[in-house]
């Protein structure tokens, strides 16, 4: 798959959008912000706008209405035209002023046909056709409050979020998680008049529940528009229970029979469960410096894939904690900047220590090329080197500008390379290299019992102990190991221990973090 075809769809995909945004108010669902976010960034959408002021909307029920200089609204979402989403629409139009409202959709109308209960043959029928859209244009009208008034509702694939050359997220469905091996019993439960499934090996489409096989439908909906933009005709392989009927949905996609038969390239897509992997998502063996950088730094709100760099540090605010949101964060999707798109490929491809030196080397290069005061410094790069050349940045807003996407990835830089996670890195890989080696020699028990002196009370902890989600991740990965185990009273008992361990460690948390929360909801009183 070529890296400028994944860009290309992505970028196309977004001039369409781009081409009706013209003096409107824009609002976009978190998908959408985010594929736009990798793909252009909102500065060249706020350009085709044109207006006077910012007009870029968050799309939920909350948001503000268009008022009575604003006719024209576009919404640009990344679900299906149903239930919520179609509710949330209506409630900001009613309560508005537009005139002319254009919807757009990364959802194919073929989708929104099963999504309404079309059976495939009359799908089929309407090829060409677009009932479904053209019901909801005339919604629109009714709900601007003038039938002449005009309405548009189209599908333009969205899917895909580019990060880099050959790397691509698809944000809409961060949620889409393999099937564990519990939830045969919740698939059985859905379904007593059919046979009962066993395990996950006997899971087909027939045994998922109608919203995850629509779900997945949306996701083969955008593949297909991929691969109808790449001009190839796809083979489907699969590692997994869920991957299966992935890959098979897409197979037997009836929308891209014509398109496969015309083709001409040939590409082959590999769908794997990403539960059959854990330990490559929780270990700590990879020596990539982004990775270490992503684990370090907060989310960047409303996105899956991207972290906020604190720029404060480049301005003349204080660095008080009271200040941490009064300067907008960095991140770190590419900009225009060709040496930061360049640094960021060098840092995704490269192990830690290049990585680093890389980006001394494109701070240097830049600072020369604005004939800032640079002190050359050879040897181990440090963070205070690193800072100290960034600083040379500072209070030069032509400099400033021109490396605005440089600057953000050293800042990123600086800030994981002094991050304790980071110092903790070390410590994590030590522990699982260590878990290996026993392996052989240790039962499952064993292990485990290595593990229970290091779940401590936030009262027992230091800077080195493991916190809570910490210890989880550590569970994670000597279970992912491992593999299945044989219990035994031994092993049985020593869960027992750890469970307990956590539990006390948990209650006496004065604050649990947003995920422990969601783990441990419902439990407890």
């Amino acid at each position: 798959m070529s890296a400028a075809g994944i860009l290309s769809f992505a970028q196309q995909g977004w001039e369409q959008v781009l081409a009706k945004v013209k003096w409107s108010v824009v609002y976009l669902d978190a998908a959408c912000a985010e594929s736009l976010h990798w793909s252009y960034g909102s500065s060249r959408l706020l350009e085709a706008v044109k207006g006077p002021a910012c007009h870029l909307r968050e799309f939920e029920p909350r948001a503000i209405g268009g008022g009575t200089k604003q006719p024209r609204a576009v919404f640009v979402l990344s679900s299906l035209l149903k239930g919520q989403t179609v509710d949330t629409l209506q409630d900001i139009i009613c309560r508005s002023h537009f005139q002319h409202c254009v919807v757009v959709t990364a959802v194919s109308h073929a989708v929104h046909l099963t999504a309404n209960h079309v059976p495939a043959a009359a799908a089929a029928e309407l090829e060409g056709q677009q009932p479904v859209f053209e019901q909801l244009e005339e919604k629109l009208c009714e709900w601007m409050g003038n039938v002449n008034y005009t309405a548009e509702v189209l599908h333009v694939p969205l899917l895909l979020a580019p990060a880099a050359p050959h790397l691509a997220f698809t944000p809409a469905f961060a949620n889409l998680f393999p099937l564990l091996p519990q939830d045969v019993h919740v698939l059985n439960s859905a379904r007593p008049d059919k046979r009962r499934l066993t395990s996950l090996g006997e899971v087909d489409a027939t045994a998922l529940t109608p919203e995850l096989l629509l779900y997945i439908r949306c996701l083969v909906s955008g593949l297909s528009s991929l691969c109808e933009h790449l001009g190839v005709r796809e083979e489907c392989f699969a590692v997994g229970s869920l991957s299966r009927v992935i890959a098979t949905d897409l197979a037997n996609y009836a929308p891209a029979k014509n398109r496969k038969k015309t083709a001409t390239g040939r590409a082959s897509l590999v769908f794997v469960d990403r539960t059959l992997d854990l330990t490559g998502a929780v270990g700590h063996h990879g020596d990539n410096l982004v990775e270490k950088i992503i684990s370090a730094l907060p989310q960047l709100p409303g996105h899956t894939n991207d972290v906020m760099v604190n720029m404060i540090e480049l301005t003349a605010v204080q660095a008080g904690e009271e200040n941490q949101s009064v300067i907008a964060p960095g991140c770190l999707a590419p900009s225009s900047d060709a040496s930061a798109k360049a640094l960021w490929e060098a840092l995704l491809n490269t192990k830690h220590k290049e990585a680093v030196m890389e980006v001394r080397r494109h701070l240097v290069e830049a600072a020369s090329r604005e004939s800032l005061p640079i002190k050359m410094s050879m040897g181990r790069v440090t963070p205070g080197q690193l800072m100290s050349y960034i600083q040379l940045f500072k209070n030069n807003l032509r400099a400033l500008t021109n490396h605005c996407g440089l600057l953000q990835l050293g800042m990123a830089t600086v800030q994981t390379l002094k991050h304790p996670q980071t110092a903790k890195w070390d410590n994590f890989l030590a522990f699982e290299r260590l878990l290996l080696q026993s392996l052989g020699d240790s039962t499952m028990a064993g292990v485990l019992n290595q593990l229970l002196p290091m779940i401590k009370s936030s009262s027992q902890r230091t800077s080195d102990d493991y916190s809570p989600e910490e210890l989880l991740i550590l569970l994670i990965y000597i279970y992912s190991v491992t593999g299945d185990s044989t219990l035994d009273k031994d092993l049985g008992d020593v869960e027992e221990k750890v469970k307990k361990a956590l539990a006390r460690v948990f209650s006496e948390e004065a604050e649990l973090s947003p995920l422990l929360q969601k783990i441990t909801a419902g439990y407890g009183d």
